[in-house]
């Protein structure tokens, strides 16, 4: 019996040398290949098929696809009553790519339990890139002028790809997938990949699609690969979006 193996990439490989999303494997889930580079031409060909980079500090990097994939979508994004009752009253604001960097240093922040960070000073640097370049997007949660939460991902066509969010205040990350959800949706990109589902996720309405019928939902999303640019100007009370 052949034993399942990953492909090895090299930084001088094209970026589309990925192997197909389905040769990925079983245990650990999703896991597809290692190596390469976090270039923005690789980086975006990796989230076009449904491919997504997640490594530790020391490790090549490593790419995965898993099945199933994790999505919310965004025109049925679920606030929780009790959730809804205390952003009203929670003074908070939501700004848009005014503090990309922060959101993503504040998302890399150890935390309870947690050994280490996925979000490399490799990874901040591309992502940092992709946001200069309009892939790349944040959104800011704050309080009295303060960030407080926030979250990070790309938008590529009509798909928006979450990366992380962090949460200094109650109900602050909350606040944050509210405003991308409704925004998102209101511009006709109704899918958000969450990647990997968790009992949180779950709660906002959060769903599982096999890898089969993610990718196929990708390519007709993320062809052709447009920037979505359609934010807020200005800072905006988070009630606007309840």
């Amino acid at each position: 019996m052949t034993t399942p193996r990953i492909v090895w990439l090299t930084a001088a490989d094209p970026p589309d040398s990925f192997p197909p999303a389905g040769q990925a494997l079983v245990e650990p889930n999703g896991l597809l290949a290692a190596g390469g580079d976090l270039s923005e031409a690789r980086v975006l060909h990796a989230y076009r098929n449904g491919i997504f980079p997640w490594y530790d500090d020391g490790q090549p990097i490593l790419w995965w696809s898993p099945d199933p994939r994790c999505v919310i979508r965004t025109e049925r994004f679920h606030l929780p009553r009790r959730a809804a009752r205390a952003l009203r009253n929670s003074g908070f604001s939501i700004d848009f790519n005014q503090r990309f960097v922060d959101v993503m240093a504040a998302c890399a922040e150890l935390r309870p339990g947690q050994r280490g960070t996925w979000i490399t000073t490799d990874m901040a640097f591309a992502f940092a890139g992709l946001h200069a370049e309009g892939w790349a997007h944040s959104i800011e949660v704050l309080h009295e002028g303060r960030l407080v939460g926030g979250m990070y991902g790309l938008a590529i066509g009509s798909a928006f790809f979450g990366e992380s969010m962090f949460s200094r205040a109650s109900n602050a990350s909350k606040a944050a997938m509210l405003a991308a959800c409704r925004i998102l949706a209101a511009e006709g990109t109704g899918l958000l990949d969450c990647q990997v589902q968790s009992r949180h996720l779950s709660s906002l309405g959060a769903e599982l699609l096999s890898r089969d019928d993610f990718l196929s939902e990708l390519r007709e999303r993320c062809d052709p690969p447009t920037r979505f640019n359609a934010w807020p100007g200005s800072e905006t009370p988070v009630e606007s979006f309840l």
